[in-house]
């Protein structure tokens, strides 16, 4: 056995959990985190490199990396995959334009065998704005993925408003728990 299979069981004890928040510039990512920390979301500057906070949450401890997703920052992210349990992406809701880039890049994040196993949320943000036919959209390009490596959910939110971050968190948590602490197997149906 070795030491890193000992640092994970033992993290895994305490239920330390590492999460990765990524997703394309612009889209909401550290609104999202501020939002979940209970602070003031009414000034947010773009995030340049990376920001790591810790929250408790339903006897876990969340390390989130919050890293930026300009895209000359888009290239440094797998620097950061190693030993993560979850994966946060965060979609502009807005941004109609660039749904075929975010596609493009959670296929090639997806692809990338140190995030094999981590559970993946992807929060389609700015709900309280954005047209109800967005999140059709999106949802129906992640089926057609046919992602099978990770456990996943689409949920839209609005990390302005808060609507839906509770209920996005509380999947990630609830599917943590039963991924990484029940070692009984589960299906996409049963999500």
């Amino acid at each position: 056995m070795g030491l890193l299979t000992i640092i994970r069981k033992q993290k895994l004890k305490e239920r330390e959990i590492r999460v990765l928040l990524l997703g394309l510039d612009n889209a909401g990512k550290t609104t999202f985190l501020k939002r979940l920390l209970n602070e003031d979301v009414t000034s947010v500057s773009p995030t340049f490199g990376f920001q790591i906070k810790t929250i408790e949450l339903s006897g876990f401890k969340l390390n989130i990396w919050d890293i930026g997703g300009q895209k000359t920052i888009r290239n440094f992210w797998r620097n950061y995959f190693e030993a993560t349990d979850s994966i946060i992406w965060v979609v502009d809701g807005l941004d109609e334009d660039r749904l075929h880039t975010c596609k493009n890049e959670l296929q090639k994040l997806l692809e990338e065998e140190k995030l094999l196993g981590a559970n993946l949320l992807i929060i389609i943000n700015k709900m309280d704005a954005m047209e109800p036919s967005v999140v059709v959209k999106v949802e129906d390009e992640v089926k057609a993925m046919k992602i099978k490596s990770h456990h996943w959910k689409v949920i839209p939110v609005s990390a302005l408003t808060g609507k839906n971050v509770e209920k996005a968190i509380n999947w990630l948590l609830e599917d943590l728990r039963s991924t990484k602490f029940d070692p009984s197997p589960r299906t996409q149906a049963d999500k």
